[in-house]
């Protein structure tokens, strides 16, 4: 099995499920990671045969220009297009952190979504 993943790659976006989150926006945080079992030997270092984490990183950077009011909403669209994208991926995972303005400290909300190939 390989695993490939992202950690804390960044973006400011304006998810959120009040008006004034989509307004001004906030900073988020996405970890991602993808596990395979190669179909052929690595020894030919050829980037098909593994999972390209640029193309991981477009596709981060695509879902979160979306603005949705949900980040499990978020989370979910990454997964379908890492699925799409790598159809030999057998499982996968985002989480999406987001800073949220509560009374108290709090260093961030977080939703996890986990995908696992049948």
């Amino acid at each position: 099995m390989i695993k490939v993943a992202l950690h804390q790659a960044e973006f400011f976006a304006h998810h959120g499920f009040y008006p004034e989150e989509q307004l001004i926006g906030t900073r988020f945080m996405v970890d991602i990671e993808v596990g395979f079992i190669p179909e052929q030997s690595l020894e030919s270092d050829k980037i098909s045969q593994t999972v390209n984490y640029e193309e991981l990183y477009a596709i981060l950077d695509e879902e979160m220009k979306n603005t949705r009011k949900l980040i499990e909403t978020v989370a979910q669209a990454i997964i379908d297009r890492v699925k799409e994208r790598f159809p030999f991926v057998l499982f996968a995972e985002v989480t999406l952190k987001k800073h949220s303005p509560f009374s108290g400290p709090v260093k961030h909300s977080a939703v996890t979504i986990s995908y696992q190939k049948a």
